[in-house]
Parts: C-alpha cells; sequence; structure tokens
C-alpha cells in the first residue's frame, strides 16, 4: 500500500532549505535515485522530480509537465532547475545544513545542485509583507482530496503535484502605499487577516478565491518566507492532485480571463517557477516504481 509523503499535510515547520537540482551523469542515474530513496523519509525530507528526469529515464508521469509561460505586464520569469526539488523541514539550521550536504553528496553526480534556498516561518505564519498566508487552505480530508492523487489512478495514488515559484518583494514599493491600498492589493486587512468585501476585482482574494472557479481550483499551500541580504519574498509552494487548480489561479492572476491583473503584482513578482512530481511512499521509502526502478 502506498500513501503520500507526510511532510505535503504537515503544518510548515519552523525551518526549510529547497534544493534544485538539474541532470548530471546519467550513467549514475538509478544509483543516486536508489541513494536518495533511502535517505528520503518524505516526512523531514520531501522529494519531487521535474519532466526532464522522468524523460531521461524513458518513463511517463501523466500529467508532469514544464511550468507554462506567464505573460503579464512588466513580468520576467526563468524555468528553475526541474530534474530534481527537494524540501528540507526542520528546526535547527545547523542540522538542515549537514542533512543538506549529505543529501547532495548522495545526490551527485547524477545530479547537479543548482539552486539552494533557506526559509523560514515568520510570526505565526505571514509573509513578509506582514498578511498571513495560506487563510484559505483546505484542512482534513479536503486538503488530502486537493493535494493528493488518488485511488482513481492506482498507479500514481498517493504520489502528489507540486508547483513551486519564488517571488521576490519590493519592500520599498510596498511600504510606501498607504495601508489601504496594501489592505486592497491582498483583499484582506492586515490588521485582522477579516476579507475585505468591498476590495477591488484585482484584490488577490478576489482573483484566487478557489470556490469561484469551475471547477473549483483547491491547492495545498505550504509557502515560506525567504531572505538573503535584506532581499526577501516568498517561495511558494502548491500541492494537487493535478496542475489544474494552480494554472486556474495562475491564469486569473496574470488577466488571461478578463483583463484585470492581479494587485499583487504591483510590489511583488515571481522570478521563478518549476513543476514537480512528488512520489508517495512504500514501506517507508519513495515509491520509484512509476519511473520503472
Amino acid at each position: 500500500m502506498t500513501t503520500a509523503q507526510p511532510g505535503i499535510l504537515l503544518p510548515v515547520p519552523n525551518l526549510a532549505r529547497y534544493l534544485s537540482f538539474s541532470l548530471g551523469d546519467m550513467s549514475r542515474l538509478v544509483e543516486c535515485l536508489q541513494a536518495l530513496r533511502e535517505i528520503a523519509d518524505g516526512e523531514n525530507t520531501l522529494a519531487g522530480f521535474g519532466l526532464s528526469l522522468v524523460s531521461a529515464l524513458g518513463a511517463t508521469i501523466p500529467g508532469l509537465k514544464s511550468f507554462p509561460p506567464i505573460s503579464a505586464p512588466g513580468l520576467s520569469i526563468d524555468n528553475a532547475p526541474e530534474a530534481a526539488w527537494i524540501w528540507l523541514r526542520g528546526a535547527d539550521r545547523g542540522e538542515i545544513l549537514h542533512r543538506s550536504r549529505r543529501i547532495t553528496r548522495a545526490m551527485t553526480p547524477a545530479f547537479q545542485l543548482d539552486e539552494t534556498w533557506d526559509a523560514f516561518k515568520y510570526g505565526e505564519g505571514r509573509d513578509l509583507s506582514g498578511y498571513e498566508d495560506g487563510t484559505e487552505n483546505p484542512t482534513g480530508d479536503a486538503a488530502i482530496s486537493a493535494a493528493i492523487v488518488g485511488a482513481q489512478q492506482p498507479a500514481l495514488a498517493g504520489s502528489s503535484f507540486v508547483a513551486t515559484q519564488r517571488w521576490c518583494h519590493n519592500f520599498e514599493r510596498f511600504e510606501s502605499m498607504p495601508e489601504d491600498d496594501q489592505d486592497n492589493a491582498v483583499g484582506r486587512r492586515q490588521s485582522d487577516n477579516e476579507e475585505l468585501d468591498d476590495a477591488p476585482e484585482s484584490a488577490h482574494v478576489k482573483r484566487t478565491a478557489q470556490e469561484s472557479f469551475t471547477p473549483e481550483a483547491f491547492v495545498l499551500r505550504r509557502s515560506m518566507p525567504w531572505a538573503e541580504g535584506n532581499a526577501g519574498g516568498l517561495m511558494f509552494v502548491a500541492f494537487g492532485a493535478s496542475f489544474d487548480a494552480f494554472e486556474a489561479q495562475l491564469r486569473r492572476m496574470v488577466g488571461a480571463e478578463d483583463g484585470i491583473v492581479d494587485a499583487l503584482f504591483n510590489f511583488t513578482q515571481p522570478v521563478s517557477g518549476a513543476y514537480f512530481w512528488c512520489p508517495a511512499l512504500k514501506d517507508g521509502q519513495l515509491d520509484l516504481a512509476p519511473l520503472g526502478l
């Protein structure tokens, strides 16, 4: 029996690290994946694989694809490395560092580490803008239904698809906005997190109201802030039973439906994005059978 990687459904940790890999020495690919299978417990160390890796193995994961191009005024976004993605969860930065080093050694030389981003929980779970993040996240059975592939796809049951984006905030621009403009951009009051009934149609909350789509577009967000020097933003992470809900929200955010662009783009923008498939666990290890391993 397969089960989902449990870290998907757990609350965000106090600290995290994201590792993104591209392909390296293909002759060592199977060996390194087997080593990763021994390390990734799915709770503190989660793993996802991208289209380039799946294609290199001659396998097919129905629904897995490359991150879509995004078009919006002034927006420029690059595809992040998409061979493999590792999410390290924990409470001790030193322990996460050493675990990161062990995983990188295990995955080398078949993979090349291209990006490392550290993240953290801010307050009780806020974005660096000060607004609470993940307010409308589904919970319980609804979270499982939104994030985990069900029994109707037996070959992939228990697995998940994850969309990742790194957003970079323009703090100076945000701080120059009047408080009412900040709230209207998000669609909630920062002071009490209450949704604004009279928020403009460009408000992020209205752009992404998950129940307003047909079909409803629920994803399970596990985003966390990042900071480097005086720069910072959000590591957006959204798990889904497919990419359909995420893409529906993304299309509406960039105004593809009605020409109304999400007001978040006034002070923050995604600078990279990638798609990955997160295998289920079988007997406590990553189930790599869908990859032919």
